[in-house]
């Protein structure tokens, strides 16, 4: 099938007092519909931000180079017109913090209905009511004729959540990204999210991007995953190959990290030691040398592109030599 959305060569900059900050750097990911990729990394490997250029969002100092094609359509240089109408129609965005995203002075229902009326204006305000209480109430919010009148701040975290989600697929959108949809919420509210958007899947087959640093949920909802680290994609593949046969040390690292029920060995948990580098002063050779377990002088002063190894791509030029993965 076709992608729906194929993003190629997307490079980010921020101008800054101190120097230019390379926030993406040369990210390229491909989402075929009704599919799921997860894009996983520490905080500041420029997950967000990928995705907040794919949409235009990203405020006018940054400047984006590459390409981001939604179903053939390049739309990096389109006209703001013209990008608005592919936000939340075509592609939809579930935002870190609902609480923030929210408006705080206008009810959950005036927003979706807001969102519903912009891109179908032929449809009344009343009708437009009708159907923001029906996606609550696709979303599992209970009463939603009532709560459609309520305010952000007489709804817990997890109903906010909802609210967004509900807001995202008001106009049957063909991508979805959603960005850390579990964030800040209890485990038992997270499976109920994840539940909900694998139904949303189901049922509308629309297609996901699941940004998150959570390895079990993206195992646990993704087809493919890309691992981002630096502004880069370090490994990519699907969810059973990269978890099964990891081949760049920073993935092998962050699955390690994860505790297992059947460790047996009482000692600290594993951790991937120092710190990400600043995107302001990165080293010539690989970005993860300095943390890296499996350094060599080549490390230092080639920087590794991204190739396929056996049933993975990844970007380290030792990749071959990797064992399996603890399991």
């Amino acid at each position: 099938m076709a992608p729906v959305l194929d993003i190629t060569d997307l490079q980010v900059t921020f101008p800054t007092l101190e120097g230019r900050v390379s926030a993406v750097r040369g990210v390229g990911l491909t989402l075929e519909p009704g599919r799921v990729l997860g894009v996983v990394g520490e905080s500041g490997s420029g997950k967000t931000v990928t995705m907040l250029a794919t949409l235009g969002l990203l405020p006018a100092s940054a400047e984006v180079t590459g390409s981001v094609r939604y179903k053939g359509r390049e739309l990096l240089g389109l006209a703001p017109s013209e990008l608005r109408k592919v936000r939340g129609s075509g592609i939809a965005m579930i935002f870190q913090d609902p609480r923030t995203s929210l408006n705080p002075v206008h009810t959950i229902g005036h927003q979706i209905v807001e969102g519903i009326r912009i891109h179908h204006p032929e449809i009344n305000r009343k009708a437009a009511a009708r159907r923001a209480v029906e996606l609550l109430a696709l979303v599992g919010i209970p009463q939603p004729e009532k709560r459609a009148r309520d305010y952000p701040h007489q709804f817990s975290g997890g109903m906010c959540q909802r609210a967004m989600i509900a807001m995202a697929v008001a106009n049957d959108p063909d991508v979805l990204v959603a960005d850390e949809p579990t964030t800040a919420l209890d485990v038992t509210i997270q499976a109920q999210i994840l539940d909900l958007l694998r139904d949303i899947r189901q049922e509308k087959g629309v297609a996901i991007v699941l940004i998150s640093h959570d390895l079990g949920v993206v195992a646990g909802l993704a087809d493919e995953v890309a691992v981002m680290y630096a502004g880069r994609v370090v490994e990519q593949g699907t969810v059973d190959n990269v978890y099964e046969q990891a081949r760049h040390p920073y993935t092998r690292g962050l699955l390690a990290s994860i505790p297992r029920l059947t460790d047996t060995n009482r000692g600290p948990l594993v951790s991937i030691g120092g710190g990400a580098p600043s995107l302001l002063h990165l080293p010539d050779g690989c970005a993860f040398e300095p943390r890296c377990t499996h350094e060599q002088p080549k490390c230092r002063v080639e920087d590794p592109r991204l190739r396929t190894v056996g049933s993975v791509q990844a970007a380290c030029h030792f990749a071959e030599e990797m064992g399996p993965v603890r399991t």
